[in-house]
């Protein structure tokens, strides 16, 4: 395939100050970018300038509340997603206020802890308390959740003058178990998309230099090897929001980043099970009209898009070009170790963790590669360089365990699981047909010589504070299949064929 470069806007951001390291006590070392004048020259602004030279940028860190929610009662769940909203509104605010208070934490060392952070712990308290009030109305409050008000300042990674490392790409993930990345160097950062909250040149890695980590699962003589494909575009007609109804129903803005949809045409943060099911579908099967939804990829080479200045999009770090996929492929597949059930419908699951930055990677399940390479490598924590004629690929293998009763559960994350490393479900589920969701995007390799001024780097949209690391790339499905077509997809797959 022909490339075209892409030349950068002068638009973009570019850092104005050096990064300084700060400590915070036990909370280690953490990283602001601080304004330096050219001027100082005492021996505690050598070292900080010193400092500078190897430190990051800094984010909000804070607990992952939600994920800790393992049981709500129906009649507190509304409230409960609502203050959950709210939780992440206050951290995109509090980042926001971070971002944009350099001058004064030049002024003031403990301004960001003082003024952003303690304040952000007493807000987050409140909102915890609503919600263990709310579910000790009707159910047993949850123990330990204050616990959870305190966050923290987290260096980012994003380093200026980080020089250029070896990187051997990300471990490969078994059944979504992903352990995080074995990366080690990077290319070096770029001060002015650190400034901007990400990417930076760390973040990609050339995928003809690292070693191949894709090993093939065995399958038993029980497998049901069959698969069932469904055609429903690649969002040419742009649908997009910044709504989550799986997790913020009834929010608007819940996701704080822009996704693409296709599928279900109804899904914003209000939609209902009956509004799915009236829904129209991009599918051409119309019995499949189940959403599939995900953040959308951007170039950031200063495009001016719809949500520019809005919440979600610009106005909290989402910023450049909506690339739409070439291809995207829904492929539904069977289990290793034998038969798989119907999906129930409206069953939802979410793959992938949109805060697998600060929360760690035990849900992160990114998995990153080039046309050509995806039998070899599938990268976890960096974007991939791809070369001349190969296009990055994005994707995504779901849960394919169900515990046999719920369609969805406090966390979105426990009435679903992964099959382990030999493909069995825990005990107690069953196994579904395993959606494989993969897209193909005709993308340029940025320049990450410098820093994205000659080919523009591109990124997840994302939650602000996860500073668009791809390792938070994630995925959304609700099933709104006919009880007709989901029984044909699970004949299909369960006798071997393949069907679409």
């Amino acid at each position: 395939m022909r490339r075209n470069s892409r030349k950068r806007s002068n638009t973009t951001v570019r850092a104005v100050g050096a990064v300084a390291a700060l400590a915070l006590g036990a909370g280690g070392i953490v990283a602001a970018n601080i304004y330096a004048s050219a001027g100082e020259t005492n021996s505690a602004q050598k070292s900080a300038q010193a400092q500078s030279a190897a430190a990051a940028t800094s984010t909000i860190d804070c607990p992952d509340v939600g994920q800790k929610l393992t049981a709500v009662p129906a009649q507190a769940r509304t409230q409960v997603d609502k203050e959950l909203a709210l939780l992440d509104k206050q951290i995109s605010e509090a980042y926001q206020r971070l971002s944009t208070s350099q001058r004064a934490i030049q002024q003031d060392a403990g301004f960001a802890q003082n003024a952003i952070v303690n304040p952000l712990k007493d807000k987050r308290k409140a909102t915890i308390d609503r919600i263990v009030i709310a579910i000790g109305r009707v159910g047993t409050k949850p123990q330990g959740l204050d616990a959870l008000a305190a966050c923290t300042l987290r260096a980012t990674g994003n380093q200026t003058n980080a020089g250029q490392g070896n990187n051997q790409g990300g471990n490969n993930n078994q059944g979504g178990n992903n352990q995080g990345g074995n990366n080690q160097g990077g290319a070096g950062g770029n001060a002015g998309q650190a400034a901007a909250g990400g990417p930076v040149s760390a973040d990609y890695v050339d995928i003809t230099k690292v070693r191949p980590n894709v090993s093939a699962q065995r399958k038993s003589g029980k497998a049901s090897t069959g698969t069932f494909a469904t055609k429903c575009g690649v969002n040419a007609n742009k649908l997009y929001n910044t709504d989550n109804v799986i997790v913020a129903p009834g929010v608007t803005n819940g996701a704080h980043h822009t996704h693409d949809y296709v599928g279900n045409q109804s899904n914003n943060a209000f939609a209902t099970d009956q509004d799915f099911a009236k829904a129209r579908t991009s599918c051409k099967n119309q019995g499949d009209k189940s959403s599939y939804y995900w953040p959308v990829l951007r170039l950031q080479d200063g495009t001016k898009e719809f949500d520019a200045g809005k919440q979600g999009g610009g106005a909290e770090g989402n910023i450049g070009k909506i690339l739409t996929a070439r291809s995207s492929t829904l492929t539904f597949a069977g289990s290793p170790r034998g038969k798989v059930v119907a999906m129930p419908k409206f069953l939802r699951i979410i793959t992938g963790d949109a805060k697998a930055f600060t929360n760690g990677p035990a849900n992160a399940n990114a998995s990153w590669s080039c046309t050509g390479f995806e039998n070899k490598v599938q990268l976890k924590d960096k974007y991939p360089l791809c070369p001349s004629g190969s296009d990055v690929v994005r994707t995504f293998k779901y849960q394919s365990c169900w515990d046999g009763k719920n369609i969805d559960s406090a966390n979105h994350r426990t009435h679903v699981a992964f099959a382990d490393a030999s493909g069995n479900c825990p005990s107690g589920f069953r196994a579904i047909p395993q959606l494989v969701h993969r897209m193909v995007y005709d993308v340029d390799a940025p320049s990450v010589k410098d820093n994205g001024k000659t080919r523009p780097f591109y990124a997840v949209d994302g939650f602000p504070e996860q500073a668009h690391k791809p390792i938070t790339d994630h995925d959304d499905f609700i099933n709104v299949f006919d009880a007709r077509l989901m029984n044909k997809a699970v004949q299909c797959i369960n006798t071997g064929r393949k069907c679409s």
